[in-house]
């Protein structure tokens, strides 16, 4: 399960996070991940309790912000927010498209005690 892996490199991380700032519990964590960024939502928050067991992160409160894919069109100059996987621009029909949004995959912020 590739959520899976996601959620202990993300443990990992923070766990190095709480021992620089000397913290001794995380009490709730920030993720955003963008609509193209790989990562499924429900398989990611059921791995992160148990990628979070037994360390300072376990019990910690996990909030998700999705964000969509927003595409920029060269062309016309616009930005589209869009759900179609297919990287034409919905305005003009152009393919000379760039991602400006939906590939994120990062921490937001976090609580600590």
């Amino acid at each position: 399960m590739h959520e899976f892996s996601l959620a202990i490199d993300l443990v990992e991380q923070l766990k190095e996070v709480v021992t620089r700032e000397k913290a001794t519990k995380v009490v709730e964590i920030n993720v955003v991940i963008g609509a193209l960024s790989g990562v499924e939502r429900v398989p990611f928050e059921f791995a992160f309790p148990q990628a979070a067991q037994d360390t300072p992160l376990e019990g910690a409160v996990l909030i998700i912000e999705e964000v969509p894919l927003i595409l920029k069109c060269s062309d016309c100059n616009r930005e589209t927010e869009t759900d179609d996987l297919i990287m034409v621009c919905p305005e003009c029909n152009s393919v000379s498209v760039e991602i400006v949004q939906g590939k994120e995959f990062l921490i937001k912020s976090m609580e600590v005690q």
